[in-house]
């Protein structure tokens, strides 16, 4: 069913299990359309990923979610409040990381996050409580009570993170979240955002990187020119694509031109090779996956990386914004 179409039918029908949905946003600026007609919409304790190049309106359609950007056209609703009807009650329900933190590099990561629960009404004793638990859930027990001006970028990251959550949230909007993090703090901040959807917090979810829209998210969606172009769980993006991929290595080196033979012989197609000395080859089914396991036992060639897959999520993105593999690699280094 396309998104708009769904959408539609959970406005009319007020589903109680949706944390947000979008139907025919449009935002403009001047003459520029950035957001031209997206709808998407994601169930409490479920996490969306929002796709697109760069300029492709994916900042747009998370602020105007914050209440931040007035929707030009379009209905919004978070957490089951109109975002133009009720725009104090949904800040009172969502939490927004941008690309850029936000905290007082004066005060310590502790006193950014007490301030913080004091704001939002929790008591002295609970806001110090809550504090407690961010820090320790986002490693910073023993920085907590430094200045965060000697905070390192991704110290300062994880705070904006744990900032955002003092107030519990019933849906959680992440602009980039791991931009700035080494792999392991990457690790954790993934491990933090599949317990909150595990504890019913709806999740938005843009990114550059999409090993982590792969490993996180439910259900993805495309934009590109301000426009939705594709939808849908990451297997299905992955189908649209067409095609599995045969990926194999020998364990010497010195069998690679036998194994491609195996691999030719079987697919009709030369393999290509990679600097890892892999061999990579489109395959019709499984059957054919399963004839050059064959055919390579029968030869008696030990092989020590064989596997079959559907394109990787970067490949669908290539293929669905028409990007080159150049532009992608600019992005993620800009």
């Amino acid at each position: 069913m396309p998104a708009s179409s769904e959408n539609s039918e959970h406005w009319r029908s007020g589903v109680d299990d949706v944390g947000l949905e979008v139907d025919g946003l449009v935002r403009r600026f001047g003459r520029t359309t950035a957001v031209d007609g997206v709808s998407l919409a994601a169930h409490r304790g479920h996490v969306l990923g929002l796709l697109g190049p760069n300029g492709a309106g994916k900042t747009t359609v998370v602020r105007v979610l914050a209440t931040l950007l007035r929707p030009d056209a379009g209905r919004v609703r978070v957490a089951g409040l109109d975002v133009l009807r009720d725009p104090a009650g949904v800040r009172r329900r969502i939490a927004l990381s941008g690309q850029h933190t936000s905290v007082d590099e004066e005060l310590t990561g502790r006193s950014n996050l007490v301030m913080i629960g004091r704001l939002l009404d929790l008591g002295r004793q609970d806001a110090r409580r809550r504090a407690g638990e961010l820090l320790s859930r986002f490693g910073l027990e023993e920085a907590a009570d430094r200045p965060v001006a000697t905070y390192s970028g991704g110290m300062r990251r994880r705070l904006d993170l744990a900032a955002g959550l003092v107030g519990r949230p019933e849906v959680l909007l992440l602009d980039e979240p791991s931009a700035g993090l080494d792999p392991a703090k990457r690790d954790q901040l993934w491990r933090t955002i599949r317990e909150l959807a595990e504890d019913g917090v709806t999740v938005l979810l843009t990114t550059q990187y999409l090993e982590e829209a792969d490993a996180l998210a439910d259900e993805i969606t495309v934009v590109d020119h301000g426009r939705v172009i594709a939808s849908g769980i990451s297997a299905d993006l992955k189908r649209q694509v067409g095609g599995h991929t045969v990926v194999l290595r020998p364990a010497d080196v010195g069998d690679l031109d036998a194994a491609a033979a195996v691999v030719a012989q079987v697919t009709g197609r030369e393999p290509g090779r990679s600097h890892r000395h892999e061999l990579v080859a489109p395959v019709a089914d499984d059957a054919e996956f399963f004839h050059i396991a064959a055919r390579l036992r029968e030869l008696d060639l030990d092989i020590s990386e064989f596997a079959f897959r559907l394109p990787s999520l970067d490949e669908v993105f290539l293929h669905l914004t028409g990007a080159t593999a150049t532009d992608h690699a600019a992005e993620e280094a800009a």
